[in-house]
């Protein structure tokens, strides 16, 4: 009996563990619901909200890649003073190189070796005075499974600082580089696709001409070519020019500092009063952007976001570790989303919206009504079956199911789980297999009784056949449910961690809990007097 008695103090601590997962601590009914809905939180297709299904160009960073290689390949080669015909891209992942004297390609394949681990460098077939630079296959593939996992550390970075509530960011398809974004309760998916898909790539860059009207002025100032290693970008008009239109500037092609230096941003006012956006650069980019604005004093430095100029101002002195950007035109709300996608991190890829689909909170509302509705229609009809084929037994085992779903509903409470319409699906099946587990203990003890048993030894012997039973069906579910959970997207992990949850608290109920009822029945018992689970 005492024995029973510190089992049933156990499973009292449970209950009231339990409820206080679900419930809290209330003052009133009022704030007792409030604290169930923060508690039990919905998914997509229970709260509303939005899907997207995104691809990312991985191929953009192999383009990225090879041009940053081109430029390598030319530096290397002027450093080393080996002349040559041309260098060009042939495609993402090759180069070819012409016109390098016969003694000298062994410097070059030195270079390429040394300076180049991820690139080869072979002949050239029908052209004995060329080679090719090719990107080993090994490297491209690492690199695009890179910018992929990059894209949605990033996307789900910038999600997250939105603010938004249990998101979910997770591969999707096979092989095809694309991602699942799901946001619960989201009442502006315009902002977040705005958000999401800017590229946000910072780049300080010194301006070698300009401002000009337009393209044909800016050419036609440098005989209708641009100056070797420069671009022609458009930007803002300057803050005291009556010109409305874009306006043109000739800069360098290589960015003295990018994005990649910024550790952080936030937005802020200009001396006017005006949103502008704050950034801080690590210790490298610090070093670089020190030097050149203290090699360059009296030059003009364009900021560029997106290849476009939002500000050019004269450099009147060496800066170090903190740069500003002002001119853009920004909003307060404009100032703190790019504030936010800087300081998220650039993405490495541009990316396409392949599929959006919103889901009204009217129809999560319905779905909830019919997912309690099912569950309490299937609820009372097992637990009415078992006490009509088991009796007094099905007693026992309505009181563990009972317990089996407030311990499942207080988990998801406690760890922050989001309750989807699979879910629900999964609390459905965690109950049947509740059932399931009572039954096999119930003829279990049937037999035992059949065989001649008196009631405790066939008790005993009933828990003791069955558990082998569950535990190996509770088992190979359980693994099935995590490799649900691994491989799958918002609601199926949904309905694998309500399973999983369900399946670990039914081994609770069924196997300790029912056992504690039918030993304080039988203590209760009259010696010989029978067991009450049907026949």
């Amino acid at each position: 009996m005492e024995k029973v008695q510190t089992r049933f103090i156990i499973i009292l601590v449970v209950v009231v563990g339990c409820i206080l997962g679900i419930v809290g601590f209330p003052k009133n009914f009022v704030e007792m619901e409030q604290n169930i809905a923060d508690r039990i939180k919905l998914g997509l297709d229970l709260k509303g909200g939005t899907y997207l299904v995104l691809q990312v160009h991985v191929d953009d960073a192999l383009n990225i890649t090879s041009d940053q290689a081109l430029e390598r390949i030319r530096d290397g080669l002027q450093t080393k003073n080996i002349q040559y015909a041309d260098i060009h891209k042939v495609d993402l992942t090759h180069i070819v190189i012409k016109g390098v004297a016969q003694n000298k390609w062994s410097d070059v394949e030195t270079l390429v070796n040394g300076q180049f681990s991820d690139w080869t460098l072979d002949a050239v077939a029908g052209d004995l005075n060329a080679r090719m630079m090719s990107l080993k296959p090994s490297s491209a593939g690492t690199l695009r499974s890179e910018t992929f996992t990059q894209a949605m550390d990033t996307v789900r970075r910038r999600i997250d600082a939105l603010g938004l509530v249990e998101p979910e960011v997770a591969q999707y398809g096979q092989g095809e580089y694309e991602m699942v974004v799901q946001l619960p309760g989201l009442d502006d998916p315009a902002r977040v696709r705005d958000v999401i898909q800017k590229t946000a790539l910072l780049e300080l860059k010194i301006v070698r001409d300009g401002s000009f009207q337009s393209q044909d002025a800016a050419l036609a100032a440098h005989g209708g070519v641009l100056p070797p290693d420069t671009v022609l970008l458009p930007g803002n008009p300057e803050t005291n020019s009556q010109s409305t239109g874009d306006v043109w500037y000739i800069v360098d092609q290589i960015a003295a500092v990018t994005g990649r230096d910024l550790t952080g941003s936030d937005p802020s006012t200009d001396s006017s009063g005006r949103p502008d956006v704050n950034f801080t650069f690590n210790r490298d980019g610090a070093a670089r952007f020190s030097q050149v604005t203290g090699a360059n004093i009296g030059k003009t430095l364009a900021v560029v976001l997106d290849n476009r100029v939002v500000e050019a101002a004269t450099i009147k002195g060496q800066i170090s570790d903190r740069g500003e950007i002002e001119g853009g035109g920004f909003t307060p709300q404009s100032a703190a989303d790019l504030a936010l996608v800087l300081r998220s991190g650039a993405l490495p890829a541009s990316l396409t919206y392949l599929d959006q689909e919103t889901v009204g909170p009217s129809l999560g509302k319905d779905s909830i009504y019919h997912g309690e509705l099912a569950c309490l229609a299937g609820f009372i009809a097992i637990m009415a079956f078992m006490l009509i084929y088991y009796r007094g037994a099905g007693i026992n085992a309505d009181l563990a199911l009972v317990l089996n779903l407030l311990i499942l509903v207080a988990c998801l409470g406690y760890f922050g789980a989001v309750l989807t319409l699979p879910g629900i699906a999964g609390v459905i099946l965690t109950v049947g297999m509740g059932v399931d587990s009572n039954v096999l203990i119930f003829e279990r003890i049937r037999e035992e009784l059949r065989a001649g048993k008196a009631v405790g030894a066939a008790v005993a012997g009933g828990f003791e056949h069955a558990f082998k039973t569950i535990i190996d069906t509770h088992v190979t579910t359980v693994v099935s449910a995590a490799i649900l959970f691994a491989f799958g997207t918002g609601p199926i992990r949904g309905f694998a961690v309500t399973l999983v949850i369900g399946l670990l608290a039914n081994l609770f109920t069924s196997v300790f809990v029912s056992r504690v009822i039918f030993d304080y029945e039988l203590s209760k018992r009259a010696r010989g007097a029978e067991l009450s689970i049907g026949m």
